[in-house]
């Protein structure tokens, strides 16, 4: 049985989920719209978007290409400038993932090490880093969005807190 595999999948799944139904109900005037200063959020929820699907692409390119670029210049807002065109880099990030996730026979793969650019790493704490850190970005999108359209965030604070558990959830079963 592959629980660790199919918790990791689910994850990576339902984060690629939830940014990809967020691009539609943001308005392309706001999509790189930068909140004021002196809010904390020096980015926007355009920005934010693409470092969290970047850091996704990143790990999983270098797992299935050895390509372990930054692909921070072709994830710039200028290149992915309209709503639509930030949806077909999501899309093209979750098919990456998925052959990385296709290359998973067992969950004692995961245990195996790997050559990344910082030297060897295993896989299971370099998945979970770059879980955690692409949640973080989406979760830094999701409130400069509520930023910017000048909304509270207490809503988006509960379903944090939501996703806080399901993390925690996540690393109890692991």
């Amino acid at each position: 049985m592959n629980k660790l595999i199919e918790c990791l999948d689910r994850q990576f799944a339902q984060l690629h989920s939830s940014s990809r139904e967020s691009i539609p109900t943001v308005s392309p005037d706001l999509l790189y719209r930068k909140p004021p200063s002196g809010s904390g959020f020096p980015h926007s929820f355009g920005e934010h978007i693409l470092r969290s699907a970047a850091t996704v692409e990143q790990t999983f390119g270098g797992i299935t290409a050895n390509l372990w670029d930054d692909p921070f210049e072709w994830t710039l807002p200028e290149t992915l400038s309209t709503p639509e065109k930030v949806v077909g880099y999501l899309v093209e990030v979750e098919v990456t993932r998925r052959h990385g996730f296709e290359l998973f026979k067992g969950d004692d793969d995961l245990l195996k090490d790997i050559l990344a650019p910082a030297g060897e790493t295993r896989l299971l704490p370099l998945l979970l880093d770059t879980l955690v850190r692409a949640v973080h970005y989406q979760g830094r999108a999701f409130a400069t969005l509520d930023i910017v359209r000048g909304r509270s965030s207490e809503v988006r604070g509960r379903q944090s807190v939501k996703a806080d558990r399901d993390n925690e959830e996540l690393i109890t079963k692991l």
